[in-house]
């Protein structure tokens, strides 16, 4: 069961990347992403309490609080930094690079939670890492890519996620993953208005215009359905194999990146999106 929800998670992963580029080309990313926020929280919360009658806030232990708020925070910085990635750079480049998140996680994985690795394990990380390099190259399908902040963004992002599956794998130990994600989300919903009034873009914070307004929030549903299927997946699952099969997002994200955007891989790249997917699919296997 753990490694469909983990399946499933992979898929509305991947949408969201699609949707919510589609709802920042007008928008300001951390003014979207603080709109969104609301979506996913209530989206979260609706889904805990259908799951059965909450536990009182009382009887949640006070670490649980702890690696649930952290996480949140975590996840928090790691959604602003990727959708200012998104809005600048391209879906292709900024994808796999928040995806080699997967190998920091399976090392955090090892050393925080002392899970263990085999040699196939070693062989997966290696290939993921060079996939992921392999995508990013500069000159690509005839293009010239420019590096520049999306650059710098797409790697905090990728850091910050890696960071949020460890301590939610900590958060959602003896509490329902269901009330774990809402409390997370409504961290991840404060610290995102927090940053748009920190970064004083107060003056942004209008309703955006109905069509991105549209895409924001159906990037909010898709997130919402991830999370859930995530961190049902990682209470009952590894997360040095939950993780990477959710990270096969990228495929997903990639498909519908040349079809929406007209995003072309060259061979440099698709090299690398194989060396990803077999190196992720040889965790799963």
């Amino acid at each position: 069961m753990w490694i469909v929800l983990a399946f499933l998670s992979a898929f509305f992963a991947g949408i969201t990347s699609i949707l919510a580029k589609c709802g920042i080309r007008k928008t300001d990313s951390a003014v979207a992403t603080a709109f969104r926020t609301i979506i996913v929280l209530v989206f979260s919360w609706l889904m805990a309490a259908i799951g059965g009658p909450l536990p009182p806030m009382g009887s949640i232990a006070p670490t649980t609080w702890i690696f649930l708020i952290l996480s949140g925070l975590a996840t928090g910085a790691s959604w602003l930094c990727y959708f200012r990635a998104l809005k600048d750079g391209d879906v292709s480049k900024v994808v796999p690079i928040d995806k080699s998140s997967t190998v920091l996680s399976m090392l955090l994985a090892i050393l925080l939670l002392h899970e263990p690795i085999s040699a196939s394990g070693v062989i997966s990380m290696i290939l993921i890492a060079i996939g992921t390099y392999l995508m990013i190259q500069r000159q690509d399908c005839g293009k010239d890519v420019r590096y520049g902040s999306w650059l710098v963004y797409a790697l905090l992002s990728a850091i910050f996620a890696a960071l949020t599956s460890v301590l939610g794998k900590i958060g959602i130990e003896g509490i329902d993953p269901d009330l774990g994600t809402a409390i997370r989300t409504t961290v991840v919903l404060v610290m995102a208005w927090l940053a748009v009034a920190v970064e004083g873009k107060g003056s942004l914070v209008i309703v955006p215009e109905r069509k991105e307004l549209l895409f924001i929030i159906l990037s909010g549903l898709a997130t919402g359905a991830s999370w859930l299927c995530y961190y049902r997946a990682l209470q009952i699952g590894p997360v040095s194999i939950v993780v990477p099969i959710d990270k096969l997002s990228i495929v997903v994200s990639i498909v519908f990146s040349r079809v929406v955007f007209h995003e072309k891989l060259g061979m440099r790249s698709l090299a690398g999106l194989l060396m990803i997917v077999l190196g992720t699919m040889l965790l799963i296997l």
